[in-house]
């Protein structure tokens, strides 16, 4: 298993390294980080845009395989992704989105992926019951809401309980209250500010793995191994959670791994509503800002949580089934 996930990473790291390097060639080539400068007043020459871009290796009027080697240096020598057309350091923007994003798509996909697969699991075993109709109605509903509807739903109904409760009970935009002091009191504040997000989420994101977790289970359910493995004395309740749930499971692990990277930087909806600067939001504010560095910096995040995504579903695919053997 290790050397399996040694060669993995081995082979993924290399397309990471190529993946990157070709974004930041296509991103000098698309962006244009003097476009940040144009509008200023009094009104800037060529030369004196040049002179401001050049220490941050992102002068036009230098060749696009020099700025390639000067980032390229300072990503390898310094793990330094560079700095912003205005002179942001992009390390820092990145680290802070990512802690940022990190604990709304945490909370969030944890419970859309329990609610959603124990649901699943559930109406499967009980199919055409009468929570397998009204669960998968109330899934459907949920499923056709769009992402921004279903956060600007959630805002009003906050701001009607504030108002009812005369005071702030839920904070409707944010990550944090500025001036909270004290480390439990920071806690409690965050835990606030992640209560709508994370069921907005939560809400809209379940039923997707309810339906596929249903679908992949019914599929199993009656396989001859599952009625091998009641007539060996297994109730159908063991049969369905040592035999059929087990194989059943391959594909949703498959797809919670590839889910998790997308949704860093997929969501923005999510993350504008509710004013939350995470990594979705710097997203589009590099491609809005003709961020070079700080588009190559969002790929390459992406390219590694895509790998890791990767290589812990190929974990998972065997600690489910173990027919598989690795070579």
């Amino acid at each position: 298993m290790v050397r399996y996930v040694l060669r993995r990473t081995a082979g993924w790291l290399a397309m990471i390294i190529v993946a990157t390097n070709a974004t930041f060639f296509l991103a000098s080539w698309y962006l244009d980080p003097r476009s940040n400068y144009r509008q200023l007043r009094p009104v800037r020459t060529a030369d004196e845009i040049s002179r401001a871009l050049r220490p941050y290796g992102l002068d036009p009027q230098q060749s696009v395989v020099h700025r390639w080697w000067h980032w390229l240096t300072d990503v390898v020598l310094h793990f330094d992704w560079g700095r912003s057309p205005t002179g942001v350091p992009v390390n820092s923007e990145v680290a802070y989105r990512v802690i940022t994003s990190g604990q709304l798509i945490l909370a969030g996909v944890v419970l859309s992926v329990l609610l959603g697969v124990a649901l699943g699991v559930y109406t499967a075993s009980r199919q055409y019951g009468l929570v397998d109709r009204l669960s998968q109605t109330l899934s459907v509903v949920l499923y056709n809401v769009p992402t921004a509807v279903g956060a600007l739903g959630l805002v009003l109904l906050a701001v009607w309980l504030n108002q009812r409760a005369g005071g702030t009970v839920l904070h409707v935009a944010g990550a944090s209250t500025p001036g909270v002091d004290g480390g439990f009191h920071r806690v409690l504040d965050r835990l606030d500010h992640l209560i709508l997000p994370t069921v907005n989420l939560t809400l809209l994101g379940y039923a997707g793995w309810h339906f596929t977790q249903r679908a992949l289970l019914l599929d199993t359910i009656n396989a001859d191994y599952v009625r091998t493995a009641r007539a060996t004395g297994l109730t159908r309740a063991q049969a369905i959670r040592r035999h059929a749930l087990r194989s059943s499971l391959i594909p949703t692990a498959t797809w919670v791994a590839f889910t998790i990277p997308s949704i860093f930087t997929g969501a923005i909806i999510t993350e504008t509503v509710f004013g939350w600067e995470g990594m979705g939001r710097y997203f589009t504010k590099t491609i809005h800002e003709n961020d070079v560095h700080g588009a190559v910096a969002v790929a390459a995040f992406g390219a590694v949580t895509t790998a890791v995504g990767a290589i812990l579903a190929d974990i998972a695919t065997v600690l489910l089934d173990p027919r598989i053997r690795v070579d």
